[in-house]
């Protein structure tokens, strides 16, 4: 964070909000981030922002028709979202294997589809893919929390997407430790 505040020659005091990309993704992953966001913000006592990742890929591809948006799920899925001609979400995010996601979107009209999770199963996909977007882009998450940001919404809490169980879990009993 240090680093990309140097690039744009600004300090932490120097900002006016906090957006976070909310997910859907990895537990874990999901859950540093977005806890680093709302610490920010707390300490910086300004407000944050939440935006559905999927979002931040699926908004900027639409050019007139709609088009799914899908990120790397693990397990052999993918996190996914339709998206109208215009940018909005019509579906979504849920998360599937990618031909049970690719058979609803083209059910939707979806033309193309954008993401690294198009891009690893673009053969199950059987839908042109996109080159860019892959990943969500910081800028687009903030145009899309900027109207929010002008009108002085209350901070929102940063509740991320999680859309199935972490895959961790519970010890269930003690292991022996001796022979």
């Amino acid at each position: 964070m240090d680093a990309v505040l140097a690039d744009a020659d600004a300090r932490p005091r120097d900002l006016a909000a906090i957006v976070a990309g909310l997910g859907p993704g990895p537990f874990t992953g999901l859950r540093v981030g977005l806890v680093t966001a709302a610490t920010m913000g707390q300490v910086l006592g300004i407000p944050t922002y939440g935006v559905c990742s999927l979002d931040a890929i699926g908004y900027p591809a639409a050019s007139g028709a709609p088009v799914l948006a899908a990120s790397d799920a693990r397990r052999k899925e993918i996190y996914w979202a339709v998206y109208d001609g215009a940018g909005q979400r019509t579906v979504g995010p849920e998360v599937s294997a990618p031909a049970v996601a690719a058979a609803r979107a083209r059910e939707l009209g979806a033309t193309i589809a954008v993401g690294d999770g198009a891009h690893r199963y673009a053969e199950v996909l059987d839908l042109p893919v996109r080159v860019e977007p892959r990943y969500p882009d910081a800028t687009v998450l903030a145009l899309l929390a900027a109207e929010r940001i002008r009108a002085g919404a209350s901070s929102e809490r940063l509740t991320p997407l999680y859309l199935r169980r972490p895959d961790a879990v519970a010890a269930t009993g003690r292991k022996p430790v001796l022979p």
